[in-house]
């Protein structure tokens, strides 16, 4: 039955973990996969992840099923995170929330119920975006379109191109924004920018849809939800997309929630009725160590502290490393940009758009082993004080290569 099977082409940034492992070079360097590395190339697990680990491990006394919308007191942790103690939005009972496999399969979840519930609506994704969002949209039956987003010439946001696509969108069409620490360009909105996208959505009639993956990487955990709160202040309805396998380091453990917000709590609960079903049919309910692992965190004050210093931590050694890639980089004359090397600096969160092009990629895969996403982008997390210089001296020898 399966001799005409083809083999499928590898995923464009898993597929390059897996050459990186198959590499002999031993100074080879992964700047690919989105995984945060500390100073030593390491994805440590947080000593507040391990604390909470140890107490479950002496406390917890069944494995038996989660419902399908997984534990309330996990929901009610993300909601605050999301919306701050004593929104409006919990308060009133708008908000739902379903602990989900991942981010990603929070995003599928997400996918599934705009299929069935909002027919005809499109998905509109910013220009570049996260290389699997079309796929998993897609692959629910929901049609993909895009907003212009990128300029490269500045290596920022176009947002007078950005605001114009915006205005072209449907009614009842769905927008998806990231949160913060755009994936993969790492340049996000001001929050006076923030406040336009979200009313110039309002006015389109669209729906909000919130990718919210890396909160707590650029600026803190209550500073990067800004854009989020513009969004929900300017639309009643949205839909957020979050994970904890970033800023809890907890990616192994598949740990993401689905939070829609409605109109009043009586259509909260008739959409949550809906996310139910479509989970159901699924994978009908989540695992559930991982979400112990945050809920037990959060739950505690003193294991919450060590959390938010440890996310800074993380969060002061990426900007460090984008303050040295920008120094060696200007020491050797290499210009991702003609303007300079500065937005490297300016943008946030694990990833840069480096401007270096598919083919100076490709080379210093071949050549240097250095593995980078085809788009150009960089994981700055992967990078260290002991790799740092041979990663430049990478780039200047392919970017000022003869042509």
């Amino acid at each position: 039955m399966f001799d005409k099977i083809e083999m499928a082409p590898a995923d464009p940034i898993l597929g390059l973990s897996e050459a990186f492992k198959a590499d002999p070079n031993p100074e080879k360097i992964n700047l690919g996969v989105g995984v945060y590395k500390d100073a030593n190339g390491a994805t440590p697990i947080l000593a507040c992840v391990k604390a909470a680990e140890e107490r479950l491990a002496k406390e917890e006394t069944t494995k038996g099923y989660l419902p399908i919308d997984g534990d309330g007191r996990y929901g009610a942790h993300v909601q605050k995170l999301l919306f701050g103690e004593g929104s409006e939005i919990i308060l009133s009972g708008r908000a739902a929330t379903s602990h989900t496999p991942g981010g990603t399969g929070a995003l599928r979840v997400a996918g599934d119920f705009i299929k069935a519930n909002l027919p005809g609506a499109k998905l509109w994704v910013s220009d570049p975006t996260w290389a699997n969002h079309a796929a998993v949209f897609g692959a629910a039956g929901v049609e993909v379109k895009k907003y212009a987003y990128y300029d490269a010439a500045s290596s920022g946001l176009n947002f007078e191109g950005m605001i114009e696509s915006l205005k072209t969108i449907d009614a009842g069409d769905v927008v998806l924004l990231h949160g913060c620490c755009h994936n993969p360009t790492g340049v996000d909105p001001t929050l006076q920018q923030w406040t336009q996208i979200a009313a110039v959505v309002a006015e389109q009639g669209g729906i909000p849809l919130v990718d919210f993956a890396y909160q707590g990487f650029a600026e803190g955990v209550l500073e990067d939800s800004v854009g989020l709160h513009e969004v929900a202040n300017a639309n009643k309805e949205l839909i957020v997309c979050s994970s904890f396998s970033k800023n809890f380091g907890l990616y192994n453990e598949r740990v993401g929630a689905l939070t829609i917000v409605a109109k009043d709590a009586d259509e909260a609960k008739k959409v949550q009725s809906q996310v139910k079903v479509t989970i159901r049919r699924n994978y009908s309910n989540p695992p559930c160590h991982g979400g112990a692992i945050v809920r037990t965190v959060l739950d505690d004050e003193g294991l919450s502290k060590q959390w938010l210093d440890e996310l800074a931590a993380m969060r002061d050694r990426i900007n460090g490393m984008r303050t040295s890639l920008t120094r060696e980089l200007d020491s050797r004359g290499v210009k991702l940009n003609p303007a300079g090397n500065g937005f490297i600096a300016g943008q946030r969160g694990m990833f840069s758009f480096s401007g270096l092009t598919k083919e100076q990629v490709g080379v210093l895969k071949a050549e240097h082993s250095i593995y980078i996403v085809g788009s150009g982008r960089i994981n700055v997390a992967g990078i260290t004080e002991n790799n740092i210089a041979r990663l430049c001296d990478a780039i200047a020898a392919v970017t000022q290569a003869a042509v």
